[in-house]
């Protein structure tokens, strides 16, 4: 009797092997264990089970000579009792063959695969792979080549950017306005669905009350409430639509670029390089995020797609005497723009605050009136967090513009219109992507119809 029990620990850990329980599992076992290619091993195992379902043939009788492994199987008895049912005189001595052509792949002899794959005709029905196409005839036009589809204007991927913004104020606006007079409860729920898409408490007063003024006790469809925000968004936002304009006299216009972790700094510094290469205008980068050396080794990139000088410094380096360096060298070749790179930091981390405060310190020491802009890169998606940010920077770094970044990553793309509301800063720039012209010029228009989903 063979030993069945289980390997104990010890057996198991220095490769001891649990003798087969059954005879199916000897014969996985000697399938697993053949050297031979998987499909023969697969085959060799299909006819092991084969041969063990089979009848088996008694112990006296011999294979005449001359058999092959193609002799059919003697058929099953039920087979012979069906048989003499039916009326045959003889039952069937043998189980008639399969033919080969429809027997499983794996399970067909090599040479009939071989000279079926031969033999094989082309299914008349199935157009040719490779086939090139006739010469058109004198007279008629040669077919023309699938032409790419044509880049979306910016409007549409603002609008792209801003669609779960726009979906979802756009959703609860048609729940609400759907089959309802405009009375105070509507006007409620209409605020509370405003304010939770971060366009702020004035802002979505301002649109409750003018259609409290204009469309009370009366049936109102949800384009028009639509319409009443993108109005109401595009006033807000029309006053801080500035464009950053570079003064062409003050030789090199310093760009100081802020902002916390992850917000995009770097991303946007590699955009406005391109922006600004392409009008013709010399750039200087200085990686002044010593700290992580990834962010050094991205900005280089961005330098070396632009074809611009990227000054760094060791990791760890002090970031206020590289940004000093900068504005020295930007100075003696007479560069157009110099852009700093800073390390991101928590508004509410004071000692980071007061590093930036040193950076902005050692800049003016050489060049009293720079940094001539300094920029704070907000990211859409942390929502109301983006408020503080704002007062904490503009405080500590004397921010004179936004940009805002990730507009397509998120619902929340409101926050832009709070933002303004509170504080009035100009709004340089947005993004809705990673692409180089993902990056634009604000306009508050477009962004109001964008985000009240209208053409």
């Amino acid at each position: 009797m063979s030993d069945t029990r289980k390997p104990g620990f010890w057996g198991r850990l220095f490769g001891e092997k649990p003798a087969p329980s059954s005879d199916a599992e000897q014969a996985l076992e000697r399938a697993t264990e053949d050297p031979r290619g998987e499909e023969e091993s697969l085959k060799a195992l299909r006819e092991e089970r084969r041969a063990e379902a089979a009848p088996q043939a008694p112990a006296s009788e011999e294979a005449p000579a001359g058999t092959s492994d193609n002799t059919p199987d003697a058929a099953p008895p039920e087979m012979q009792a069906e048989w003499l049912k039916a009326g045959h005189p003889n039952p069937p001595e043998h189980e008639p063959p399969v033919p080969d052509d429809i027997l499983d792949p794996l399970d067909q002899p090599r040479e009939v695969r071989e000279k079926r794959a031969l033999s094989a005709e082309p299914d008349p029905e199935a157009p040719a792979a490779s086939t090139p196409e006739p010469d058109a005839a004198p007279g008629q036009l040669e077919p023309q080549p699938a032409q790419p589809d044509e880049p979306q204007g910016w409007f549409a991927r603002l609008k792209s950017g801003l669609k779960r913004s726009s979906d979802t104020l756009g959703t609860s606006i048609q729940a609400i306005f759907t089959k309802r007079r405009l009375d105070e409860a509507t006007l409620e729920e209409l605020e509370d669905t405003l304010i939770a898409a971060d366009l702020g408490i004035e802002t979505a007063t301002a649109i409750t009350d003018r259609l409290r003024a204009e469309k009370f006790d009366r049936d109102v469809a949800p384009e028009e409430v639509r319409a009443t925000l993108a109005e109401e968004v595009a006033a807000v936002l029309a006053p801080v639509a500035r464009p950053l304009e570079i003064d062409t006299g003050k030789k090199p216009f310093v760009i100081l670029m802020v902002g916390v972790n992850g917000s995009g700094k770097t991303t946007t510094i590699g955009k406005l390089t391109a922006k600004y290469r392409s009008e013709g205008k010399s750039v200087l980068l200085a990686a002044g995020d010593t700290f992580r050396a990834a962010a050094v080794e991205q900005l280089q990139v961005w330098g070396t797609r632009s074809d611009v000088e990227v000054l760094t410094r060791p990791t760890g380096a002090d970031a206020s005497g590289l940004a000093f360096d900068a504005v020295k060298k930007g100075q003696e070749d007479g560069t157009d723009v110099v852009i700093i790179d800073t390390a991101g930091r928590l508004q509410n981390r004071t000692e980071l605050m007061d590093e930036l405060e040193k950076i902005i310190r050692v800049i003016k020491k050489r060049d009293p009136e720079a940094p001539h802009a300094t920029l704070l890169t907000l990211d859409a998606t942390t929502g109301q967090n983006a408020l503080n940010q704002v007062e904490i920077f503009g405080n500590k770094a004397g921010v004179t513009g936004l940009v805002m970044t990730k507009l397509d990553g998120t619902a929340r793309g409101g926050i832009l219109v709070a933002i303004a509301q509170k504080f009035g800063l100009p709004i340089h720039f947005i993004g809705v992507g990673e692409a180089i012209g993902d990056l634009e010029p604000f306009s508050a228009d477009e962004f109001a119809r964008a985000i009240a989903g209208r053409e």
